[in-house]
Order: structure tokens, then C-alpha cells, then sequence
């Protein structure tokens, strides 16, 4: 089941009807942290109707945002960051949530990366969110945090929640520059949208791109697309027992899944690659996925389009496939898994699917 975090504000509340209108069973968290009055008592009433609405289970908790800040020496915004991802740990453990959903954006993504930029910044500051990551608190970094959004701009979503006639409310506080990111967002990106009115969708690219090169640094031949790269590395299989002691993380480029979900048999040979099983193959129509910690599966075609892959690349993204269903994909690789090869309690083997430079 999915934890999905409502804010109130128009991004969340789009999320928040998305994965209703998927179908799979869902909760709602929403933090109030006292920060702007009567305002954020009116937020928190909006989401609560909502989920009422519609049977929704509903979590509130409120925060002591300021006192927190000012005894840990952090920024308010900090402070909210670290209150709600800890508190998002603590809903997963106690009430079985398999991961939680937050309503990250294109227009985010964009902000982020000029942040990190006039901050300074590091290789990894440059490749931006991830759609599929892991809860950034240290006692729940194991619990997976999904962005369903960041392949949407603010203008799409806005038209959808159009469409869909979705209540929102406006934060106050997103009018006012006192903030950098607000700075950024209203001032510095109509410039952008004047030179490049797609800016947001090609620096979303690039960052998937950095993102690719940073996960295979020895290719020699620098920012290459998914196609060259799937043509020059091979995947390789290795297989290992599991007992669960240790928490499962997935760096870039390698996966983690259950042998046995995924049918894998029961030996694995030393060297071998992904090329060897069968139920190996590239895209076709029909194609779907689950992913991780989402309430219902998603067409590839969208898959693709969420995660920047432009059509000519499609074909060349290796994937592997169900075993029983030719259109179940079971592990997008290099990238994601299906939730029904996660690794849980019940597993006793997992495979690693590895990119390995020649």
C-alpha cells in the first residue's frame, strides 16, 4: 500500500486524484507545520474533505517547526524537510507502508539544479531527482520514495487539475522573492521561457543524461544516450543468498530483485549476462510496468516519457520480461524494478543486474 504526501497545493492534489484514478488502495499524509497561521489549518482542512470524500485513510501530524529549526541550528525549510521525511519513516514502519509518494515536478527538478549551481556544487548536484530514490532519513533509507510527477511540467499539471476540476490551495508565500527558489521561479525562469520555451523539459534531460554518465564513468566517450550505452555494455547476472540483515539499496546502475519472483532458476552460472535468459527483449506495445511502491501498473510508453527517453531510444532499453506475461515487464535495466520482484521477508535469493564496462 502507498503512503501519498497532500499538502494542499496543486501539485500534491493532482498526485494525490492520479493514484486514485489507478485504483490501488492508498493513504494520505499531511504535515501541518504551523508556519503560516490560519492558512496552513485551512490546507490541512482541504486534504482532510478530500480523503474523507473518498474513503481515503488519513494521516495529520502537526509540527514545532520554528522551535526545531532554532534547536537543531537549521534553516525552517530544513527543518520541514527532516520533520516530514522522519515522520513518513514512522507512518511506513508502524502502519505497513510499502513507500511513499511526494509531488517533486519538472519545474522542481529545473529549480534544483540552479540552486545547486549557484550554490556550487558536485557532479551529483547536477543530475537532479530521481523518480524511483529512497526516504533521505537515516533510519528509514531503506523505505523507497517515489516522484510519479517529475516528468510533468507545472503547466501540464495545472491543466489537468483543470480538467479534472481538482481543489487546491495557493501557499501565499510562493508570491514572495525572500525565498531563492521563489526567486528562481519568478523571475529568473520567464527569462528561460523567453529564450527556450522548453527549457524545463531539455534541462530535465540533460540531468537524466549527467545522471547516466555519472552511474558509468569509465565510458570513455562522455554523455552518451541510453541506446550507445546499452549497445556497448553488457548486463551482467550474479546471484546471492539473502536472509534479510541488511536494508536494500539500489545504487545507479545496478538492481536488486527476487530470484525466485522473477523466475530466475535456481542456479545461476558464474559470468553470466543478461543476455542469457530468454525473457530478455526490448519494448513493444503493450508493455507495462508496476513500479516500485505504486498502486497499479503504467503503460511503458509513459514509462519512458517520465523518465526523459525520447522514442528513438526506446528500443534499445533492455528489458527483462515476465516469464508468464511476454508484456509484464519485471526490471527496466540500469533503471527500475517491478514491485513484484521487490526483495521482502520472504525473500532467500536475489539477483544483482549490473552494467559492466569493457
Amino acid at each position: 500500500m502507498l503512503l501519498v504526501a497532500v499538502s494542499g497545493g496543486i501539485d500534491s492534489m493532482c498526485l494525490a486524484q492520479k493514484v486514485r484514478q489507478e485504483g490501488g488502495p492508498f493513504a494520505i499524509a499531511h504535515c501541518n507545520f504551523g508556519l503560516r497561521g490560519a492558512e496552513s489549518d485551512g490546507d490541512e482542512a482541504l486534504v482532510r474533505s478530500w480523503a474523507a470524500r473518498y474513503g481515503i485513510p488519513f494521516h495529520v501530524k502537526r509540527f514545532d517547526t520554528r522551535s526545531f529549526a532554532e534547536a537543531e541550528g537549521i534553516s525552517v525549510e530544513m527543518a520541514a524537510r527532516r520533520l516530514r521525511y522522519h515522520w513518513f519513516g514512522q507512518l511506513c514502519r508502524e502502519h505497513g507502508y510499502e513507500a511513499v509518494a511526494v509531488a517533486h515536478n519538472a519545474n522542481d527538478n529545473a529549480e534544483t539544479l540552479l540552486l545547486n549551481l549557484l550554490r556550487g556544487t558536485g557532479l551529483r548536484g547536477i543530475t537532479g531527482m530521481k523518480a524511483e530514490g529512497f526516504i533521505p532519513d537515516p533510519e528509514y533509507a531503506d523505505i523507497p520514495l517515489l516522484r510519479p510527477l517529475l516528468g510533468m511540467t507545472r503547466k501540464e499539471i495545472a491543466a489537468f487539475a483543470a480538467e479534472q476540476d481538482i481543489p487546491y490551495r495557493e501557499d501565499s508565500t510562493n508570491a514572495s522573492d525572500a525565498f531563492k527558489r521563489n526567486k528562481i521561479r519568478n523571475r529568473v525562469f520567464p527569462v528561460f521561457q523567453e529564450i527556450n520555451p522548453s527549457f524545463i523539459q531539455t534541462l530535465n534531460r540533460d540531468m537524466e543524461r549527467f545522471a547516466q554518465e555519472l552511474a558509468h564513468p569509465d565510458d570513455d566517450a562522455g554523455l552518451k544516450s541510453v541506446p550507445a550505452r546499452a549497445r556497448m555494455n553488457e548486463f551482467t547476472v550474479t546471484e546471492e543468498a539473502w536472509d534479510g540483515s541488511q536494508p536494500v539499496k539500489q545504487p545507479q546502475g545496478m538492481l536488486i530483485l527476487d530470484a525466485d519472483k522473477a523466475g530466475f532458476p535456481e542456479r545461476i552460472p558464474a559470468g553470466s549476462s543478461l543476455t542469457d535468459f530468454p525473457w530478455t527483449g526490448s519494448w513493444e506495445t503493450g508493455d507495462w510496468i508496476r513500479p516500485l511502491g505504486a498502486p497499479g501498473r503504467k503503460k511503458m510508453q509513459d514509462w519512458f516519457t517520465d523518465h526523459h527517453i525520447p522514442a528513438d531510444e526506446k528500443p534499445f532499453v533492455p528489458l527483462l520480461k515476465s516469464p508468464l506475461d511476454p508484456h509484464h515487464v519485471l526490471a527496466v535495466a540500469g533503471f527500475a524494478i517491478d514491485h513484484s520482484v521487490r526483495v521482502d521477508e520472504s525473500t532467500r535469493r536475489i539477483i544483482r543486474i549490473s552494467v559492466k564496462n569493457d
